[in-house]
């Protein structure tokens, strides 16, 4: 038999894109009926940014100095969009956590016996996140609008700032791919998913005015990741809280919230499809 007879044939370009797509799409379906079997899992994970906004606003909202405003109002609008990022970042832990419990019970050793794109198991599970981290901003939006919190601009500049919250959340996600194929149990990877979001959240623009840091850590502040998208959500959500800086992230929020979400995805999507490759190899 010649050597032409015995080698593989190679999908084409497109037809690997789509099967890659539809692959993604059936892991994506499943972890959502999982999801959906499991309704503890999205509980809890309302629990805690519900509790975010009803401590921050009524127990710190008098005590924040907000433009120049003490009133708790101005810091309800102003707290919101850190909120609405923060709950979408913290996915991470979820993602991470889920993906470790697969490879612990040996289900992604069964998906890699299936003739299916490699990239395929990760891509679906994130997407499955972005679906479960889409409801829990719609809830929270509520809540929001139950307490105080309120919009002054276009339906199409709240809905373009809700995007860039669900866009940022994606990419966290895959942060949070990369170390749950990084650990070896789904404690480990909740810790890990956990442990450096506190400072990414925390020394930001989320919940205090970055102005009234000192400089250094001002510096630090404006150039987080996190501190872009907040700012954009606040400047499309037509909230207060938007204080001048010379940081280009912090002049141009939007597009720097654009192009850190769209840097991560790219950088830790490659980064975990090739950790997963060497994990099931």
């Amino acid at each position: 038999m010649s050597a032409a007879t015995d080698a593989a044939p190679v999908a084409a370009p497109g037809n690997a894109i789509s099967q890659s797509v539809r692959d993604s799409l059936v892991v994506a379906k499943r972890n959502l009926i999982r999801m959906s079997r499991i309704p503890e899992m999205v509980i809890f994970g309302l629990i805690q940014p519900i509790m975010f906004v009803v401590l921050f606003s009524y127990v710190f909202g008098g005590s924040m100095n907000i433009g120049g405003s003490t009133d708790s109002s101005t810091y309800r609008e102003f707290l919101m969009a850190g909120i609405f990022a923060q709950t979408v970042t913290f996915a991470t832990a979820g993602a991470g956590a889920g993906i470790a419990d697969d490879m612990h019970k040996g289900l992604i050793d069964r998906f890699r016996s299936l003739p299916m794109a490699r990239g395929a198991v990760l891509t679906g599970r994130t997407l499955a996140d972005l679906v479960q981290t889409a409801l829990t901003l719609l809830v929270l939006a509520v809540v929001a609008l139950l307490v105080g919190w309120r919009t002054h601009t276009n339906l199409g500049e709240v809905l373009a700032a809700f995007g860039l919250l669900l866009l940022v959340g994606y990419a966290f996600t895959w942060i949070g791919a990369l170390i749950g194929l990084s650990v070896r149990t789904p404690e480990a990877a909740t810790s890990g998913g956990l442990i450096w979001l506190f400072p990414v959240t925390f020394i930001s623009n989320a919940f205090v005015d970055s102005s009234r840091m000192t400089p250094w850590l001002r510096h630090v502040a404006d150039w987080n990741p996190f501190s872009a998208t907040v700012q954009a959500c606040r400047e499309l959500f037509g909230n207060p809280g938007v204080s001048p800086s010379d940081a280009w992230p912090m002049q141009h929020p939007v597009w720097a919230s654009l192009i850190y979400s769209v840097l991560i995805i790219l950088i830790f999507r490659t980064l975990a499809v090739r950790k997963y490759r060497s994990a099931t190899a």
